[in-house]
């Protein structure tokens, strides 16, 4: 079964997000579309009547969602006094179909500069002339639903409005102002993925096997409750026994983080520090590497720092390597004793010879030790050699499973 969605309701997306399904996102919008400009406000007139003036002046039309049919021709003739200059059309579900049809026709032919409507058209209507939108009471609708509706705006070569209104004075709850910030936040093209992400956080994942689409235990977090339901699963899983991979302990003198300067998004920043954490090998961490040039711009020497280390992790833990640690002027490569039993050790001498007298190989109790001088070379440079030897290391352990590797879930 495949699925299409623009944002996938919070369990699909977290059954996606624990490997219960597949996941693709298309992420490369239609030739010549500009993102939409978006704007929360309270509810102002001004605003409405001089947004709707400039979008008549370029020969646009306009979309004004009011979601409450027994007041939405008294709301028409408000947008009619407003802007007199406007013609002013309605559109709803309590309409016959012919009724309907005859208005949106009208709508798509312009014979109608405003079309007041309720939120039936959110799926399935596509007027390229519509280019500005406004949303009524916008705090009372769905993450997805905001996203989806300001996708009926933007749709043909021309900058795009797209105004979510709230009551004047009106205190939101914490659940609706969230929301209204995603959709203020998320306005590039193809962030669609990224508002069902926001979603998902907001209103949690549901339930797996049941009715409900969203929600979860407050007091237990949305990252805990999904590390718990991975485990659960697997525990219940029959799946061959694997091996538990121990923490690498990385202690070298090196200033490996994400500056203030290359993003002040406290938020982006630890979804990125995340990211590094669970990296698992060399071809996801490029991904990473090309996500942040993409999101954030060339990175500076701290950054690129923090993809070395990252990468020493992935090797290290390869090699059975449990302490890589910087003493005076030596770097120390400590395997782990099981790390231990699973190397060749003619291997690791033909790869020690490489590096000359450089390394010295030792035993510390049942661990062995390697131990390279690092004296008259640049921090580059050794950190270059310990990659390598790393990578030349890997040749060394008896086939054995991935420690790295992520277990399927059929």
């Amino acid at each position: 079964m495949l699925t299409l969605t623009a944002t996938p309701i919070p369990r699909t997306l977290h059954m996606s997000m624990i490997g219960v399904r597949d996941l693709s996102v298309i992420e490369t919008p239609p030739a010549n579309r500009f993102p939409v400009q978006t704007y929360v406000t309270e509810q102002n007139n001004v605003l409405v009547r001089e947004a709707i003036e400039r979008e008549l002046a370029r020969d646009g039309q306009v979309y004004y969602l009011y979601n409450r049919v027994e007041t939405i021709l008294k709301k028409a003739d408000e947008i009619s006094a407003l802007v007199p200059d406007a013609r002013v059309g309605v559109a709803h579900g309590q309409m016959t179909e012919s009724e309907l049809e005859s208005v949106i026709l009208s709508f798509l032919e312009g014979e109608y500069d405003v079309l007041v409507t309720t939120t039936i058209i959110e799926t399935g209507v596509d007027i390229p002339n519509v280019n500005t939108l406004f949303v009524q009471d916008a705090d009372r609708m769905g993450l997805s639903q905001l996203y989806q509706l300001r996708g009926r705006v933007g749709r043909w070569n021309r900058i795009a409005y797209a105004y979510f209104m709230y009551k004047k004075d009106k205190v939101l709850r914490e659940e609706a102002e969230k929301r209204l910030q995603a959709i203020k936040e998320f306005t590039e093209l193809g962030s669609g993925f990224k508002i069902a992400m926001r979603d998902l956080s907001i209103r949690g994942a549901g339930n797996i096997l049941g009715a409900q689409q969203h929600g979860f235990i407050d007091s237990v977090g949305f990252d805990l409750y999904s590390q718990m339901l991975k485990d659960a699963i697997e525990e219940r899983m029959p799946q061959e026994e694997k091996e538990e991979a121990a923490p690498v302990e990385i202690d070298i003198q090196l200033d490996a983080y994400i500056p203030e300067y290359y993003t002040t998004d406290s938020r982006q920043k630890i979804e990125m520090y995340k990211r590094f954490r669970n990296v698992t090998n060399e071809e996801e961490l490029e991904t990473l590497r090309s996500d942040m040039i993409d999101r954030f711009g060339e990175y500076p020497e701290e950054v690129e720092y923090l993809f070395s280390v990252t990468e020493l992790r992935i090797l290290a833990l390869l090699d059975g390597v449990e302490v890589i640690k910087e003493e005076g002027k030596k770097i120390i490569l400590m395997y782990s004793d099981e790390g231990t039993k699973q190397v060749r050790g003619d291997v690791v001498m033909e790869a020690v010879g490489e590096f000359g007298r450089s390394i010295g190989v030792g035993m510390d109790g049942a661990a062995l030790k390697l131990t390279m001088n690092i004296q008259n070379k640049t921090l580059q440079e050794w950190l270059f050699n310990i990659k390598e030897l790393l990578k030349k290391l890997k040749k060394a352990v008896k086939k054995r499973k991935n420690p790295l590797k992520k277990p399927k879930i059929r």
